[in-house]
């Protein structure tokens, strides 16, 4: 479901100290009925289990591939135009205290590179010649007790050009992309607990 930005500004999350110069893009929230505050590790876990994007629905796998087929005709995607490269990390502007926290493991299912991972939020991060993204994950206490997964995507447009693709691309974010991560990262919480449940 999607929320408002302030649902996002109004917590105390640790990325707000490291992304003064980045927009919210989107905010969205993930049902996770019966988790506890101390289960966001295991959603994380699920999560990874359940795969990356290549998992999704046809729709979504298409719309990966024509994106990633664009971006290697255009150049979009080299690895000059990446993170550390392109771009400075948001590992270089760490406190000392977010340095010495794990970082959370490599995967090769998603593009992003890990930044932080806490108890209760992590952090990875992307960049190209379109845009420097973030995907902020958080752990809430929704309105009936249980706690939630909310996910923020905060975004440096890179220029005119990055601005416009942001917008270009947003309707296939609401209408295709996040209506089968929403049902993935759902289902991948109630395989969890089926299994915890044993």
């Amino acid at each position: 479901m999607r929320l408002p930005k302030s649902a996002h500004t109004s917590l105390p999350w640790r990325i707000h100290e490291l992304t003064p110069d980045f927009s919210i893009e989107d905010v969205w929230s993930f049902r996770t009925p019966g988790a506890g505050p101390g289960d966001f590790p295991a959603m994380l876990a699920a999560m990874r289990a359940a795969g990356g994007p290549a998992t999704l629905n046809g729709p979504v796998r298409l719309l990966f591939a024509l994106r990633w087929r664009l971006g290697a005709l255009l150049g979009w995607d080299r690895a000059s135009a990446g993170v550390g490269t392109w771009v400075a990390s948001l590992r270089d502007r760490l406190p000392d205290d977010l340095r010495a926290a794990p970082r959370g493991p490599d995967s090769a299912a998603l593009p992003l590179e890990p930044v932080y991972e806490l108890d209760r939020e992590s952090a990875r991060e992307l960049a190209n010649r379109t845009v420097h993204a973030v995907m902020h994950l958080g752990w809430v206490q929704g309105a009936n007790g249980d706690h939630e997964l909310r996910m923020a995507v905060l975004v440096k447009p890179n220029g005119r050009f990055g601005h416009l693709y942001l917008a270009a691309i947003a309707p296939f974010r609401y209408l295709v992309v996040y209506p089968a991560l929403t049902r993935q990262w759902e289902r991948a919480w109630r395989t969890h607990l089926e299994r915890t449940s044993r």
